[in-house]
């Protein structure tokens, strides 16, 4: 009864344990791929599920998260017959879990088999400069080629980019030196067109200069002009106000004997006194009117008398 007992626990165990077996807990990110009797029966997703005991089980854990993977330098020949390594970088991820555990056999390497040729047929048709410059292009061809390959076996390209081109010493050594001179031929026209603004920028401003000098002549020139126009005419109205007064006091003098009542003989004396004044000793002959002669001898005997 005793060993009936022990036998009837541990069978009970047993049942337990299988039980606790055929519950799986599929994580996030992940999808299980059932089969039943060695053929496919369900993919699982995330969550609880329960299979049969001993007919079913899980034939492969899928991570469904895109996935990186970095393959060796592979050896290829450009257009030119220039032989480099180029080793590429693979963005990938499972879309269909079915036909990646059931597409093609090692999933990884068959990647990386077919990169390596679909790079091989790219860069044959690309010369060495433009397999250099035309990375972007590359990697466009290589993703559309890879990515239609590779969707029967429930995987999607997402990016390929190429991480190293690594060309020949030789080439690299002529790539350098070619460098190295389009520097020195850039060094030396940027230090051309420096000297060519230098001279350009002096020449201007000697010719600004000249400018301004010719300027301040000109302004010195017009100002002298001025002054001298101002001085001419300041001459002239003085000029214009001695006459004005010399005319003034005439009149005025005029005026005064009339206002006396000076008689004609008055007035001619005065005229003559006026003769005098303008002959001032310079004057070699001095025309006297007729009407004033007498008075004129008048006046020089009426002199000699006073001197007498």
């Amino acid at each position: 009864m005793e060993g009936i007992g022990i036998l009837g626990i541990v069978f009970l165990l047993l049942v337990v344990l299988v039980l606790f077996s055929c519950i799986n807990v599929v994580p996030q990110a992940k999808a299980y791929v059932v089969e039943r009797l060695g053929g496919y029966q369900a993919t699982w997703g995330v969550g609880v599920h329960l299979k049969m005991p001993i007919i079913d089980r899980v034939a492969k854990r899928v991570i469904l998260k895109e996935q990186v993977v970095d393959f060796a330098p592979q050896p290829v020949i450009t257009k030119d017959n220039v032989t480099m390594r180029i080793d590429t970088v693979i963005f990938f991820q499972i879309t269909d879990p079915k036909l990646y555990a059931y597409g093609v056999e090692n999933p990884i390497v068959a990647i990386e088999n077919l990169t390596a040729t679909t790079l091989r047929n790219v860069i044959g048709e690309l010369e060495l400069d433009e397999t250099l410059t035309s990375r972007e292009t590359i990697n466009t061809k290589m993703r559309a080629s890879l990515d239609s390959a590779t969707d029967p076996w429930g995987i999607k390209v997402n990016r390929v980019e190429l991480k190293n081109i690594i060309p020949p010493a030789a080439i690299q050594d002529a790539m350098e030196k070619q460098m190295k001179a389009e520097r020195e031929k850039r060094e030396s026209i940027l230090r051309s067109q420096g000297e060519k603004e230098s001279a350009i920028l002096v020449a201007q401003g000697k010719k600004e200069a000249a400018i301004l000098d010719a300027e301040a002549d000109k302004a010195a020139a017009i100002l002298h002009a001025e002054a001298k126009k101002e001085a001419t005419i300041r001459e002239a109205e003085g000029q214009a106000e001695a006459i004005l007064a010399v005319q003034k006091a005439k009149a005025d003098g005029i005026r005064m004997l009339n206002e006396a009542g000076a008689t004609k003989e008055v007035i001619q004396l005065k005229s003559l006194d006026a003769f005098e004044k303008a002959a001032d000793g310079k004057a070699t002959k001095i025309i006297i009117p007729s009407e004033i002669q007498s008075l004129a001898g008048l006046a020089a005997s009426v002199k000699e008398l006073v001197k007498e």
